[in-house]
């Protein structure tokens, strides 16, 4: 998943024009972006609009923000849209890496009543919401087999810790976030899960997306959030490997195949180790998911 789209759950028209902005999946957000009086309305459209996309052959991921669990609308949320087959649930607000056991352990149950198949349903967790969790990051390793993705948020942290701002007056983050930026990056990769940047909050400012998300597919991100339809194509490209660097990690993955016992080449006049080998693997691997080999 390279962009991910957040589109609120109770309003049909932003659904549809999410649809066609060609991100890799779409949050459909029963959170922030919807009003307490508007949280069932919001269930039951997110699920009808899932049951009537899921069989298409192309279409993005289909993810649903729920509520944070330290609420009461969460559990209902998972009963509103589980039966229609998510493909995954993001979970706002952890205190740790026990808050995705507890919802796995929801999904299975939700699964089970819907008859779907048991862990289908996978896991996006923000992990850098509350300043807690910045202190139980690493109980997200093995926290559950359905975790798919890591994220972080600056917004919700910096509202809590109480900052004037999150970043410099020239656009970079400041320490604090820099941190909760970095956490994420090496806790997703220690889980086995996909690290996605977080949200770049001005959709008009262009230049400053490309340019962040540019620095994060560089630190080892895979993937970013997006909050208009407008920054889908910038984003995409971000995290689509070239051409060149396709054909480069091909090379390398030739040639420790042709010496498996090498534990170094040499390419075009470069030397290549064995950690050459895994980045030029992960570089092909998200080449094939963007449709690039």
């Amino acid at each position: 998943m390279r962009s991910l789209l957040f589109v609120p759950g109770d309003s049909d028209r932003k659904i549809a024009k999410a649809l066609a902005a060609g991100a890799d999946a779409l949050i459909l957000d029963l959170e922030d972006s919807v009003t307490a009086d508007r949280k069932a309305a919001a269930r039951e459209m997110t699920r009808d609009f899932i049951a009537s996309v899921k069989p298409r052959e192309r279409r993005p991921r289909l993810y649903v923000r729920i509520n944070s669990l330290a609420t009461e609308d969460w559990s209902a949320d998972l009963d509103g849209v589980v039966p229609a087959g998510p493909d995954g649930i993001m979970l706002p607000k952890p205190r740790s890496g026990e808050d995705v056991h507890r919802l796995s352990l929801a999904l299975g149950h939700g699964e089970e009543r819907a008859g779907l198949v048991q862990g289908a349903t996978r896991i996006a967790a923000i992990a850098t919401e509350l300043p807690v969790c910045l202190l139980n990051m690493g109980s997200f390793v093995d926290a559950s087999t359905r975790l798919e993705a890591l994220t972080w948020g600056a917004e919700d942290l910096s509202a809590e810790v109480g900052s004037a701002a999150t970043r410099e007056a020239g656009g970079a983050f400041t320490s604090p976030y820099r941190l909760a930026r970095d956490l994420c990056l090496f806790t997703a990769v220690a889980a086995g899960a996909q690290p996605i940047d977080t949200v770049f909050i001005d959709f008009r400012d262009q230049d400053g997306l490309r340019a962040e998300a540019a620095a994060a597919a560089r630190d080892g991100f895979t993937g970013k959030l997006a909050i208009h339809p407008d920054q889908v194509e910038i984003i995409n490209a971000a995290f689509t490997p070239s051409q060149r660097e396709i054909e480069r990690a091909r090379g390398i993955v030739a040639m420790f195949a042709a010496s498996p016992e090498a534990g170094v080449i040499s390419l075009n006049g470069q030397m290549y180790d064995r950690p050459h080998l895994t980045r030029a693997k992960r570089l092909l691997e998200r080449a094939g998911v963007a449709g690039r080999d």
